[in-house]
């Protein structure tokens, strides 16, 4: 499978789609010391260059496109101007690029898309950027969808969570918040990940389901020299992450009927997921 990377960095969203199988093949970068990384990395890899010129109509189609746009006027250390800001405004870039390259290959490709961001999205501008968010990429398969807040008893709005997923007709949307601390990085980094299947249900399935995740960690973890001590509260820790991906893969069974509505599943201790499902005669 092609992948094509939009704010590619230092790239590493290509080395990880490589390690997994993925064939990268091409990057959107502007600054000149990452994109001299890149191409040591990955010398045939193309350079599209600024994101503002690219026509996705005109360059080369890829299964899977990885983009984590511009945090800075979402996070919560910055001015907070959100999607309007010049910055972060800028994943509405991707999303064009999306739109033409489907328009262009009559709904082939991209398949699937992951952006990631900062977790002060969830926040800015008291929660409608990432109602955008959602939104925009929902109309790259239904331009007419409206993705609702989620709100309280009395019917006001109130906080995302930090996972769910939106399954409608013909594609599906995920997100959770991912901390680098339990995926072997000596730091606490959150990261909210958001994967978007744009010809079918599998968005819960990529994100929440991980064949790679050990069923144990105390048993799986090598003896060895640690930038951190891996203690047993950090096992702990660990273990109950696990034990939520298990757990979003449940609910993801449970996503049957063909009505509209707004569920919240649970299973034992692990967070809630709530789940959007949208049908067509919503908006009919």
């Amino acid at each position: 499978m092609k992948l094509g990377s939009l704010f590619d960095g230092s790239g590493t969203c290509p080395l990880a789609a490589q390690m997994t199988g993925f064939k990268p093949i091409w990057a959107s970068e502007i600054e000149p010391f990452p994109i001299a990384v890149t191409q040591s990395q990955f010398p045939k890899m193309k350079h599209l260059g600024d994101i503002t010129k690219i026509d996705g109509s005109q360059i080369e189609p890829v299964d899977f496109i990885t983009f984590g746009s511009p945090c800075q006027d979402l996070s919560v250390a910055g001015k907070r101007a959100g999607l309007n800001g010049a910055r972060s405004g800028l994943f509405m870039e991707a999303v064009r690029i999306i739109k033409e390259m489907r328009g262009a290959t009559n709904g082939r490709y991209p398949q699937i898309a992951m952006w990631e961001n900062v977790p002060g999205a969830f926040s800015s501008n008291k929660g409608e950027d990432f109602q955008a968010v959602l939104e925009e990429l929902c109309k790259i398969c239904d331009p007419t969808i409206s993705i609702p807040r989620p709100t309280n008893t009395k019917g006001k709005p109130r906080k995302w969570e930090h996972e769910g997923f939106i399954v409608a007709d013909g594609f599906s949307i995920a997100w959770r918040l991912l901390d680098a601390q339990f995926w072997g990085v000596p730091q606490r980094r959150k990261r909210i990940f958001l994967v978007a299947d744009f010809g079918g249900q599998c968005a819960g399935q990529i994100l929440f389901e991980c064949e790679g995740l050990s069923r144990d960690f105390r048993q799986s973890r090598e003896k060895g020299q640690n930038t951190r001590p891996f203690t047993e509260k950090r096992i702990d820790e660990a273990n109950r992450e696990r034990e939520r991906v298990v757990g979003a893969d449940m609910q993801n069974g449970l996503l049957t009927g063909n009505k509209s509505m707004t569920m919240l599943a649970s299973h034992q201790d692990c967070h809630s997921v709530p789940c959007v499902i949208i049908t067509k005669e919503r908006y009919e």
